[in-house]
């Protein structure tokens, strides 16, 4: 039972990881209180959704697991296009970039996320410590979240002036993942 908690955190928090190397390669400069910012909005939110899938149990699981990967790939999708299309414009149109700001953050928190809520409710249906459960699928998207923060910083010194296109295409395809994962 350890191991597939753990497999699973992992699992969950791998999309966050990939969209906090997106935002880490997007600033300036690295700070600690960003990364962890990151992190905890991010762990927040894959430990909250599968407790709330978990609470909503079986009655709803038909009615969101319709619509869920949708929603991921709406929200993934608008904010990487959003990307894409601001990396055209000139430096001078350009505002300060915040893809740290709390809007931000929340959107891709939720999109990131979608998935947690319904593994939750499976919960509902199998023999698993949710409070346990819960607890370790938050510290690891808290942990790779926080270290994709710096290691896309890093990257980002490498790629830099096409790393808005770069992380539009990567959320972009984090949404057609989740979206073409359900379809088929």
């Amino acid at each position: 039972m350890i191991t597939t908690i753990l497999l699973l955190a992992l699992s969950l928090a791998l999309d966050c990881f990939a969209v906090s190397v997106t935002g880490g390669a997007l600033v300036a400069k690295p700070k600690i209180k960003n990364a962890l910012k990151i992190g905890v909005f991010f762990g927040l939110f894959q430990a909250l959704m599968p407790l709330i899938g978990w609470a909503l149990g079986y009655g709803f699981k038909n009615l969101i697991s319709k619509f869920d990967h949708w929603i991921a790939f709406g929200l993934l999708f608008a904010i990487g296009l959003k990307m894409i299309i601001e990396s055209f414009k000139k430096e001078e149109d350009k505002k300060q970039k915040d893809i740290l700001n709390n809007y931000t953050l929340f959107l891709l928190a939720i999109a990131t996320s979608i998935d947690a809520l319904i593994v939750g409710m499976s919960f509902a249906f199998i023999d698993i410590p949710v409070v346990y459960a819960v607890l370790v699928i938050g510290f690891f998207a808290f942990a790779l979240s926080v270290t994709g923060y710096f290691i896309g910083h890093k990257a980002g010194n490498f790629i830099k002036s096409k790393i808005e296109i770069i992380g539009g295409v990567i959320l972009i395809g984090l949404g057609a993942k989740i979206l073409i994962e359900h379809l088929l």
